[in-house]
């Protein structure tokens, strides 16, 4: 699967309407403050914007996004890296939900039949009919955070793959799972995988990186669940704030050539969202 053919989580409006909660603001409040029309902020939002590139620059200032990355938003222009070489292998399994797509990810060896499994997307029979006929196995299962459409199945994937739990984050309520925090480390043979607590889409949330520490070149993968989309971020349900104050803290703490594999959208990079992400500035 072409990671170019995947399109983005998020559109202008959706970024827009994010923002404009982070900062507590109205439509008719950024509209005064852009100096645009109020239906044009609010057609924007109902997916039918019309901006100029020069009203895109002052909606970005009013929100204190990053002004070069919604311009390309907004012009229907967001730049996607290149694919990055990983010393092992990333199964993508892109599953419909709802109007969307919900993704998985299995992280194996290249050549190996076994991996690891980070989220179980919105049920089995669908996680099944995504799953690579090359792995038989899965040493182990970790979930990004409680929301239907990640966890779908859990326990039924923990019994199929005969594991005693999924590792979870600490004080996420789901069954089958066990807690795992900041800073913690589980290894897999070359895989070691490092747990970093990233409340704000949830109380409970977590993003995983991934490496092979003796792996040679080397290089990671950050599984985001939705702190971090392409593009974008994913709804500060819990706290914007904190949504936000986490995702600069993991990308300043990851190598610039990190491959990010978010919860809902195509794969990105660290180095890409410094660059680009409208909530990054």
């Amino acid at each position: 699967m072409s990671n170019l053919s995947v399109p983005l989580e998020d559109e202008l409006g959706d970024v827009l309407e994010k923002a404009m909660r982070r900062a507590d603001l109205s439509e008719e409040v950024l509209a005064e403050r852009a100096g645009v029309l109020p239906a044009r902020v609010h057609d924007a939002i109902d997916y039918r914007p019309d901006f100029t590139t020069a009203e895109l620059s002052r909606l970005a200032a009013a929100l204190d996004l990053n002004e070069v990355g919604l311009c390309a938003l907004g012009c229907g222009q967001y730049p996607l890296p290149e694919s990055v070489a990983l010393p092992f292998c990333v199964h993508p399994l892109r599953m419909k939900h709802g109007v969307g797509f919900a993704n998985a990810y299995l992280v194996a060896e290249c050549g190996a039949s076994h991996g690891l499994l980070f989220d179980t997307g919105p049920g089995l029979e669908a996680l099944t009919a995504q799953w690579p006929a090359a792995i038989k196995s899965v040493d182990a299962v970790f979930l990004t955070h409680a929301e239907g459409e990640h966890t779908g199945g859990l326990c039924a994937v923990v019994a199929r793959f005969g594991l005693e739990a999924a590792s979870c984050p600490t004080g996420a309520l789901v069954p089958c799972g066990r807690p795992m925090g900041e800073g913690e480390r589980q290894r897999f043979g070359r895989l070691e995988v490092t747990a970093l607590s990233t409340p704000g889409h949830a109380a409970a949330h977590n993003c995983y990186l991934v490496t092979a520490p003796t792996a040679q070149p080397g290089g990671a993968l950050l599984v985001s669940g939705d702190l971090i989309f392409a593009g974008s971020v994913g709804g500060g349900y819990f706290c914007p704030k904190q949504l936000v104050t986490q995702l600069r803290r993991v990308l300043a703490a990851v190598p610039p050539s990190t491959v990010i594999a978010p919860g809902h959208g195509p794969l990105t990079t660290a180095e890409n969202e410094l660059r680009y992400n409208p909530f990054v500035v």
